[in-house]
């Protein structure tokens, strides 16, 4: 991403002015959430699930920014110092909650949840996408979005076996001197193989084995054992995440198909392209695609006319992160969080989309083909392809 100019503090940018208020999921069930961790080393996993939930008064809605920790991370990977940039962050969105249910009960179901891996973008982490996440929870799928351990997430950690010691992994810039590619090419290969992990550790626990949460939280995994369709899974990204969820399906043949918000093709080899097997629905926004990125999404469509490309109009990279719902001028600056888009019309464009996508893909019995003209670019704000006129890139 482009540095950004180091914002001019005013009075009255502090506090007041800054908000973030994300939207609860517009589809028919309440959404739960709660975090898993897995094993005590860096080669287990950490995940936030979203998931159908039974209403619950009063319920507790979790913090979106789940630690300290994060503002520090956030810090480093914006290029600001930590001694301002972390309690500013901490001070203007630390007390925002998700509009979501923590460690609310399960909603069993008998026909079973259809399952989505979610894979997020550099510098980022697990609750950055709560938006678009619970979207999909509130329309009944189980979603987890894991936290990578390549260090490409700001910060992230591991609880080792010693009671209460934790290991931080702080974001990692390439080192000089190292060529981007090999560096990136290396980290997505973990990160689709965090993928790969996290859809066995689903089957694992729908085969009765007893899985541990290293998190000691009130959300027992057992109860998922007879409700996640494992013939019915996705896997999905966001910019480093969008191509991680690319080749995550060339090395889980589970995986059915993938959504790529915005995909940053860049780190993956020429040689796989021809062995990406299924469709991948690739939502770009406007401001963030390179020719050479397209071709590459071209290349995979002309192997599979099932393979959509369609943009987003008056989005901006990240407008598919929960940043684009913060209002106020500071945070904005510092994450260039705004496009002209309405945020919420954003979020509907590319949830209807991923849905109708998912629908015909994962054949789900729902009316989610009502949008699929999304998935050929027919709509208000959307086109097929990409429009390069007006790429300023």
């Amino acid at each position: 991403a482009d540095p950004v100019p180091p914002p001019r503090l005013s009075h009255g940018s502090m506090g007041g002015t800054q908000s973030l208020a994300l939207p609860p999921g517009k589809g028919p069930r309440h959404v739960g959430c709660a975090d898993v961790m897995v094993g005590h080393t860096q080669q287990g996993l950490f995940l936030r699930l979203f998931y159908p939930c039974l209403p619950r008064a009063g319920a507790e809605q979790p913090l979106w920014i789940p630690r300290y920790e994060y503002c520090n991370g956030l810090a480093d990977f914006a290029h600001r110092s930590r001694r301002w940039c972390a309690p500013l962050l901490s001070f203007t969105i630390g007390s925002c909650r998700v509009p979501v249910s923590w460690n609310g009960p399960f909603k069993p179901c008998s026909s079973r949840y259809p399952l989505i891996i979610f894979s997020h973008g550099l510098g980022a982490f697990r609750t950055l996408y709560s938006s678009v996440c619970s979207e999909l929870a509130s329309w009944g799928f189980v979603v987890a979005v894991l936290e990578h351990r390549d260090h490409s997430a700001s910060m992230t950690y591991f609880c080792t076996a010693e009671a209460g010691k934790e290991e931080w992994i702080p974001y990692r810039r390439v080192p000089q001197g190292q060529k981007e590619f090999y560096f990136r090419n290396k980290q997505v290969h973990q990160r689709a193989e965090e993928c790969v992990r996290a859809l066995r550790l689903f089957k694992d626990i729908s085969s009765g084995k007893s899985v541990a949460n290293v998190l000691h939280q009130d959300f027992d995994l057992s109860v998922l054992q007879d409700s996640v369709d494992l013939t019915k899974v996705a896997v999905m990204g966001h910019s480093f995440g969008g191509v991680t969820a690319v080749l995550a399906l060339v090395k889980e043949p589970s995986f059915r198909c993938a959504v790529a918000l915005d995909a940053w093709m860049f780190p993956l080899e020429n040689v796989l392209y021809p062995e990406v097997p299924k469709p991948v629905l690739f939502i770009n926004t406007e401001k963030f695609q390179t020719p050479e990125s397209i071709a590459k999404m071209k290349r995979l469509r002309s192997r599979n006319s099932q393979t959509k490309i369609i943009t987003v109009l008056g989005s901006v990279h990240q407008s598919q992160t929960d940043f684009t719902f913060l209002t106020g001028k500071l945070v904005s600056r510092i994450f260039g969080a705004r496009g002209t888009i309405d945020p919420y019309k954003g979020l509907d464009i590319t949830s209807r989309a991923a849905l109708a996508f998912l629908q015909r893909h994962l054949n789900l019995e729902e009316e989610f083909d009502q949008w699929d003209n999304l998935l050929e670019g027919v709509g208000d704000s959307v086109v097929p392809e990409a429009p390069f006129c007006r790429s300023n890139l």
